[in-house]
């Protein structure tokens, strides 16, 4: 199964492309997806779709897992954030991939085993688990990497019942 995780941003979307086969994940392809901050926002919106729809295309993933959005002091900044994530879920829908959603506490707990760790614990969890030789960066990428084991070890548990 491959698993495409997604972090989303309007300046950076961290994104992953997992092959999960039992216990075993292997990292296919990840990076980030950017755009300008003086770039207008529908266009920043326009380049996200057509950068994820072109990874989907290339990476032909099974299903989609996703950080779900939380509310910070900034709500204008979570305002775009979400404008940016319903093109994501928009992009990923309109190819057919079931689509998850995962707390950052919730990807946490699945790949370091305590829904508190901190992006540094992230990191290092994610370098060791896919068996990286670097650290992926942005955190956005690692995010996005996490998301995708978090979603592997779920399906696993879904799949048990």
């Amino acid at each position: 199964m491959i698993i495409l995780g997604i972090d989303p941003g309007i300046a950076i979307t961290g994104y992953a492309f997992v092959r999960c086969q039992g216990n075993q994940f292997s990292p296919i392809c990840y990076g980030a997806i950017r755009t300008e901050a003086n770039t207008p926002l529908a266009s920043r919106l326009v380049i996200i779709e057509e950068k994820l729809q072109s990874l989907i295309t290339e990476f032909k993933p099974d299903t989609c897992a996703i950080e779900s959005l939380f509310f910070s002091k900034n709500v204008k900044t979570a305002m775009t954030v979400g404008q940016a994530r319903g093109v994501l879920v928009l992009t990923a829908a309109k190819n057919g991939l079931d689509i998850a959603e995962y707390t950052p506490s919730n990807v946490k707990l699945a790949v370091c085993g305590y829904g508190g760790a901190d992006k540094r614990q992230m990191q290092q969890m994610v370098k060791s688990l896919l068996k990286l030789t670097e650290t992926p960066k942005p955190d956005d990428v690692a995010d996005a990497l996490g998301i995708a084991i978090c979603h592997a070890h779920s399906h696993k548990v879904n799949s048990l019942k």
